[in-house]
């Protein structure tokens, strides 16, 4: 069932059987932050996380010089647990906006339908990760109250190929 989600765009619900949908949308969304990188492990990702307790929603857009709805936007939800309380906490595995239609509050909306989602279910917590690079979305998620709770500290190891 579809609804109207900002003036143009409409949300609908997705289903386990958008599968190849939402991998296109996982795709898009890391090769703009890693434009050189192999995502050959994204197809195993997407299989090993997407299930029936992770949801996805969809934002068409109507064309009318086109009969069929174009598919700008994804939001992928799950489950996460707070490693500081145990809590289990809803957390945006996806939140994907074609660069086009950016900047029309299709991703504050989203972010808001989120947490929406997580507070119908009980949960008091959301949570989400985003690239230090991906400023544009850091810039979003401060906009919209979201804090730093931890930072994902890595190396990069020399010698191993």
């Amino acid at each position: 069932m579809s609804e109207v989600f900002i003036p143009g765009y409409s949300l609908r619900q997705g289903s386990r059987l958008d599968r190849a949908l939402l991998l296109k949308f996982v795709y898009r969304t890391y090769k703009e932050q890693f434009p050189d990188q192999d995502l050959s492990h994204l197809p195993p990702t997407v299989e090993q996380y997407f299930s029936p307790q992770t949801p996805i929603w969809w934002v068409d857009r109507f064309n009318p010089d086109c009969s069929t709805p174009e598919t700008i936007a994804c939001l992928w939800l799950g489950n996460a647990i707070d490693q500081g309380d145990g809590e289990r906490t809803a957390h945006i595995f996806l939140l994907y906006v074609a660069p086009e239609h950016r900047k029309q509050g299709i991703g504050s909306a989203l972010v808001t339908h989120a947490e929406q989602w997580a507070t119908q279910r009980g949960d008091r917590k959301i949570s989400l990760q985003v690239f230090t690079n991906n400023h544009p979305a850091l810039n979003l998620y401060q906009k919209l109250g979201y804090q730093p709770q931890s930072l994902l500290m890595q190396k990069i190891l020399s010698g191993v190929k």
